[in-house]
């Protein structure tokens, strides 16, 4: 029925020939027509901090001529992803591993929980035997799941050590999934220093590859880039030193001897998945793309079948002490993201790990996060399901053309390992990261619940202040300064425990007066403002006079009375209510009116508007009033 109604639609009626084709040009021409005079670049165009434009809008004529645009899903160079008939990815949970048996038990109870994908975190393999592997592993069927081991050391220990209880299981080596993430480069990139040369632990990179040769679907390198961009790295700067980074390591497994096409196999990437939905799409279609010519590089097209192997976690930048609950919001379009862009295993960690040990609840929605995208949104039918998208092919081919420039410079300079040496990979990101700050402190960047329209509830139960706000000792043994993780909202989250450990919060008086819609719309800027750092707001209804509002003001009590009205009207109003008020409490004007000089001249000091620093404004109301 519903096709034989689409035919008589179509074929008779023909609808379509109601809407005739409309150029670019009469798009531009109307758009430009509404924007009654604005300039359309400046009011449309988005200037990312990846260094490129986005356009408003897309059509079939952006993505004329793009390279590798006619590429098929599952061939090279594997831009729409390695499936040609699904997207189907791993649901992985990370275990850490303080007691073998303990650690075992949770591995089986999550299975049985819709993972596929285990991430043992071990202290260090040097210190486990054989036993206590074989306790982990217990009743774990290896030809069924994938499973990592990330180890703070002897990572060949642990292959040598996997490869036996294979071999006595009985098992195809070829059924093998998983990784062993040894990344002395990634160790180099976070702590500054290694527990051995440089040089041995490539030999050991060459040993682990030969090692683990038979089980062609275990890597044992893992470059994790999500380090980048919990440094304040983007998405060209996480992916083009990604790229870096693993082409260090092609060149070094190849320089000891190791076949180019064995190398690559053993090669995994963890990319970082933040909250820019499409941008972080492409990232991962243009990784795979730029990874294969990477390849191709080394060993012509015998890396042609090497797809690269990518693992996806969410950030930890972006996730907040306060309504930490938003934190799964964020988490959910960031897993999104990376299945869309075609990650083959996910990790959504849970809401609440960057300030206390998640429990089985946090844990629990983590992993249903990706069920329900998987059994219930399907996200795992199609595949490559952005691909024909005007704007994400579009966004694909500009980051994959920045990031490919950034490697190139990067490779210029002697490689990843010659960058990080000097410290040009720290001060590049260190750049990116104190503007990240910045743009969370002047609410450029808006965080739901810490700066922009805050939570009143206090913090959360179990903060663990040092898991939360706990920095990292630099060592600087091998002349490297590490580059330093940090979340965005920490500042602001310190200034409000100061207010909860006051014992008392201040009391900021809203001064309502004046223009009815300018009084409104900056008596909410100010309860905003101030609400970040928990204050205590005393709103009202407005004043009809000067008068009402000063005894209205004295009678509250309050540390901080600002005056929300019009520019215009501060010239004659703000005097006066400072003159009366000053003394008993701290006058604020909300704005930056034009006469902010003949003001300050009067003694009015202190004002708050859209282009404050939140951080040190609040820095200073907290030192005059705690």
């Amino acid at each position: 029925m519903y096709n034989e109604c689409y035919n008589t639609d179509v074929n008779n009626n023909k609808l379509f020939e109601q809407f005739p084709p409309v150029s670019t040009q009469e798009w531009m021409d109307k758009i430009v027509s509404d924007l009654k005079g604005a300039d359309f670049n400046k009011k449309l165009v988005w200037r990312t901090g990846e260094g490129f434009d986005v356009k408003p809008f897309y059509r079939e004529e952006d993505t004329a001529g793009l390279p590798f645009l006619e590429s098929l899903p599952g061939h090279f160079p594997y831009l729409r992803g390695i499936h040609t008939a699904n997207n189907t990815w791993l649901v992985r949970q990370d275990v850490e591993v303080s007691d073998s048996s303990a650690a075992n038990r949770k591995a089986l109870d999550v299975l049985m929980k819709g993972v596929d994908s285990l991430g043992f975190i071990l202290p260090d393999a040097g210190t486990a035997g054989k036993h206590d592997f074989e306790t982990l592993l217990k009743d774990i069927y290896l030809e069924s799941i994938e499973v990592n081991f990330t180890c703070a050391g002897n990572h060949d220990r642990a292959v040598a050590i996997l490869c036996e209880i294979v071999s006595e299981r009985g098992l195809n080596p070829a059924d093998i999934r998983g990784a062993v993430e040894a990344d002395p480069l990634g160790r180099l990139l976070t702590d500054g220093s290694l527990c051995t040369p440089v040089e041995d632990s490539f030999d050991s990179l060459a040993s682990m590859a030969v090692s683990a040769a038979a089980m062609p679907n275990l890597q044992t390198v893992c470059f994790n880039a999500s380090v980048l961009s919990n440094s304040g790295a983007g998405v060209v700067a996480e992916l083009g030193y990604a790229l870096s980074a693993g082409s260090e390591y092609m060149l070094q497994l190849t320089a000891r001897g190791i076949d180019a096409g064995l190398a690559a196999s053993k090669i995994k990437f963890c990319f970082g998945t933040g909250p820019d939905y499409f941008m972080e799409i492409a990232k991962l279609r243009a990784a795979r793309l730029l990874w294969s010519l990477v390849l191709k590089g080394f060993a012509g097209e015998s890396c042609a079948g090497c797809a690269m192997n990518i693992h996806s976690v969410t950030n930890r930048w972006n996730k907040t002490v306060y309504d930490p609950h938003v934190n799964m919001l964020r988490t959910q379009t960031e897993a999104m993201s990376a299945i869309i862009g075609g990650a083959d295993s996910v990790t959504v960690e849970p809401f609440d790990i960057a300030f206390r040990t998640p429990g089985e609840f946090s844990e629990r929605i983590a992993r249903n996060q990706q069920l329900i995208l998987k059994e219930e949104a399907f996200f795992d039918k199609v595949a490559d399901p952005a691909g024909g998208s005007y704007y994400i092919e579009s966004l694909t081919h500009s980051i994959a053309e920045n990031a490919w420039k950034l490697f190139v410079e990067t490779e210029e300079y002697g490689g990843f390992l010659e960058a990080l040496k000097a410290g040009r990979i720290r001060k590049d990101i260190e750049t990116a990261a104190v503007k990240r700050k910045k743009d969370t402190s002047t609410g450029r960047l808006k965080l739901l619940g810490t700066n922009h329209f805050p939570d009143t509830k206090p913090s959360p139960e179990g903060l663990d202040a040092g898991r939360a706000f706990g920095q990292k000792t630099e060592v600087d043994c091998a002349g490297i300064k590490p580059v330093a993780p940090f979340r965005v909202s920490e500042e602001i989250e310190k200034l409000r425990i100061a207010v909860e450990k006051a014992g008392r919060k201040p009391v900021v008086f809203l001064f309502t007066i004046g223009n009815q819609a300018m009084r409104k719309a900056r008596a909410q800027f100010a309860m905003n403002f101030f609400g970040c750092a928990g204050y205590k707001i005393a709103g009202n209804a407005g004043f009809d006079s000067v008068e009402e509002g000063i005894n209205a003001a004295v009678e509250s009590q309050a540390d901080i009375a600002v005056i929300c009205s019009s520019d215009d009207e501060y010239r004659s109003i703000a005097p006066e209510i400072y003159n009366a008020l000053s003394g008993k409490m701290l006058v604020v004007v909300a704005g930056n009116p034009t006469c902010i000089d003949e003001l300050k001249s009067k003694g009015l000091e202190l004002y708050i508007h859209v282009k404050s620093d939140m951080v040190e404004t609040l820095r200073f109301f907290n030192s005059r009033l705690l």
